[in-house]
């Protein structure tokens, strides 16, 4: 910014010799300085990490490993075992619908164990790399 920049040009006058003009510009003036003030430098936070996020995170994501396993076997379990009781109403009609419920059970679990092998790879392989 502060380079002084210089143009020349050839132009020649009425006696046919060469005058080579120079333009200067002038430097640009210095932007106005500003007042800056720093607000929870590192020196003054503190960035010291209690941890507990290293047991309850692991701990989370196992408790919820195991509500996606029992929740749709707590509802279907009843179902499977309604059905399969010849005195219940849904066996009164003729149709039997166990089928339904075991495919149900198994497709349920099958998506469960992808989600479960899914979640055990990011949050719970990861943890060792964590530690110090």
């Amino acid at each position: 910014m502060d380079d002084k920049t210089v143009d020349t040009a050839a132009t020649t006058n009425s006696s046919g010799t060469k005058q080579v003009l120079e333009n200067v510009q002038e430097p640009v003036a210095s932007p106005v300085e500003e007042h800056r003030q720093a607000y929870g430098t590192a020196k003054t936070e503190n960035l010291r990490d209690s941890e507990v996020w290293r047991f309850l995170l692991p701990a989370m994501v196992i408790l919820c490993c195991l509500a996606l396993l029992a929740i749709p076997l707590i509802i279907l379990v009843p179902l499977l075992a309604t059905s399969l009781d010849p005195h219940s109403a849904s066996n009164m009609a003729g149709d039997s619908l166990v089928w339904v419920w075991i495919t149900l059970i198994v497709v349920a679990l099958g998506i469960a164990v992808v989600v479960i092998r899914g979640l055990y790879k990011i949050f719970l392989t990861q943890a060792g790399n964590y530690k110090r």
